[in-house]
């Protein structure tokens, strides 16, 4: 047999190169984009209690974190552009069980939030429903049955997407992005159109209730920190690019590029957002009824806008919220595939169709833990779990990817002369450096706030819940790596190298 068949052979088994850099740019922006800038930068008033007018400036000082992990993930994606990145990014640069907490926790934080993600898409169909007056089916979506059977559904259809090959997935993923933008376009447009008078006088008009006085928001460094801490959620999901390396055409250009255009894309998205719907809708409005209901933009500006506009906006949210579970799908699937290939999971996560290429086993199990996701959600009855869950999961994370940067020419000198991306050694050392203070800050800062909570019980905070399926993940990871080693495995040689293609 030839070269060329043995290549050919490999190509036939494993992942193909079929992601451009639109595929892969629409992948970072459909992870990032969804609650997380429909629901979160308002439910925050009753999360965090005193933010008040502070939410924007929050936002601004959460970017930089973000900013700064997403530069550790370019550099890292440029030297080792493969399925699974974090994984492989922290298992060759810094140590193989790192690597393995590093992802894991991606992999365990993710998953719950594509339940969570899933589970709150069904209220927006309810106010969808609501506003073109369809009174009996809004009624129906509030039953609880038809909440999770709905979000089961959704779920499991891009489950089957994933499955069908990244064409679909393409195909799929960047229609549905580009209505997102244009539709979240509206929420931009009309909230630096109206104003605080127009959204009293809306107010009035449709509920017959007087705005109330606005009153001074006084700045609190605990509140505005913890605050910052959650709406860092926000910027999460530029890391699925990196899982995708393994898929990517042009890896060493495209992930590190696509990882930019999705930062700041998103970034100036987010911000525009949020500060358009503030504009018209007064923080302490926002505030009051977030303490008696769970509140989004396109519900609070209804108030200012004809029915026709809210429907779309409701949509937009609804579709943006949608395009999260096909782009997180992938990125949590291939974190197991890559785990597989390794051999520190079970080799069946590693199976790939052998027409679809995709890793079918990897991707059916990510879609039960989310399933779960979707379930806690609606029993613990606040997605807040789900997505404290993932903060804490993706602050590990980052501050890990931080780390190897820094660790990575000394452990792994051959792929550190591969990095091609800010290859500037005291620059990279600055950031990893500035990027660890600022993560772990919030790790503490979050950590914090969630073990102070006062919850009916120990189960609805997420930091236990962390800890005890990072020690189950943990239990499995010894327990295959010893399987290794007694069949003669040259452990340091795998993890000094990156996987075949």
């Amino acid at each position: 047999m030839t070269a060329n068949d043995i290549k050919r052979s490999s190509d036939e088994r494993g992942l193909r190169r079929e992601l451009g850099l639109g595929a892969l740019a629409a992948t970072g922006i459909c992870s990032m984009l969804g609650a997380s800038v429909y629901v979160v930068p308002f439910m925050i008033q009753r999360n965090v209690p005193g933010i008040g007018a502070w939410v924007l400036p929050a936002f601004l000082f959460a970017a930089l974190p973000a900013v700064l992990a997403a530069l550790a993930y370019a550099i890292l994606a440029s030297a080792m552009p493969r399925a699974g990145g974090s994984y492989l990014y922290a298992s060759r640069g810094l140590s193989p069980y790192l690597g393995f907490v590093a992802s894991f926790s991606q992999w365990f934080g993710l998953s719950i939030v594509i339940g969570v993600i899933a589970y709150i898409i069904v209220p927006f169909l309810r106010d969808v429903a609501l506003a073109l007056e369809w009174n009996q089916l809004a009624s129906v979506l509030e039953t609880g049955a038809v909440r999770v059977g709905l979000a089961l559904a959704m779920l499991w259809t891009f489950v089957c997407t994933n499955l069908l090959g990244s064409r679909l997935y393409t195909r799929t993923l960047i229609p549905l992005m580009l209505l997102m933008f244009t539709l979240g376009a509206i929420v931009v447009v009309a909230g630096f159109s109206h104003d605080a008078a127009d959204f009293a006088a809306g107010l009035l008009s449709r509920d017959q209730r007087v705005l109330g006085a606005s009153t001074d928001s006084k700045f609190d460094l605990g509140t505005f920190l913890a605050a910052a801490a959650i709406l860092f959620s926000s910027f999460i999901g530029f890391d699925s690019i990196a899982q995708a390396g393994g898929e990517a055409r042009n890896p060493r250009r495209n992930l590190p590029l696509a990882i930019g255009i999705a930062m700041f894309s998103v970034g100036s998205f987010y911000f525009l957002f949020t500060a358009a719907v503030y504009h018209t809708v007064p923080w302490q409005f926002v505030a009051s009824e977030s303490l008696q209901r769970d509140v989004t933009a396109p519900g609070l500006l209804s108030y200012v806008l004809p029915g026709a506009w809210a429907v779309a906006i409701i949509a937009g949210a609804a579709i943006a919220l949608l395009n999260d579970l096909p782009a997180m799908l992938l990125a949590v699937s291939r974190l197991m595939f890559a785990w597989a290939q390794d051999g520190i999971f079970p080799k069946a996560l590693g199976r790939v169709h052998p027409k679809r290429h995709t890793p079918q086993t990897a991707i059916i199990v990510s879609g039960v833990m989310a399933t779960l996701g979707i379930l806690g959600s609606h029993f613990a009855s606040d997605f807040f779990l789900g997505i404290d869950i993932m903060v804490t999961s993706m602050l590990v994370n980052f501050m890990l990817m931080c780390l190897t940067v820094i660790t990575l020419p000394k452990r792994n000198p051959v792929l550190a002369s591969k990095v091609t991306v800010l290859s500037h050694r005291p620059s990279q050392l600055l950031l990893a450096w500035l990027g660890m203070l600022l993560l772990a800050g919030f790790l503490v800062i979050h950590v914090r706030k969630d073990l102070s909570a006062d919850l009916s019980n120990w189960y609805f905070h997420s930091t236990p819940i962390w800890l005890i399926v990072m020690t189950i993940g943990s239990a499995v990871y010894f327990l295959e790596r010893r399987k290794l080693q007694r069949s003669g495995v040259d452990l340091p040689k795998v993890f000094s190298q990156l996987p075949p293609e």
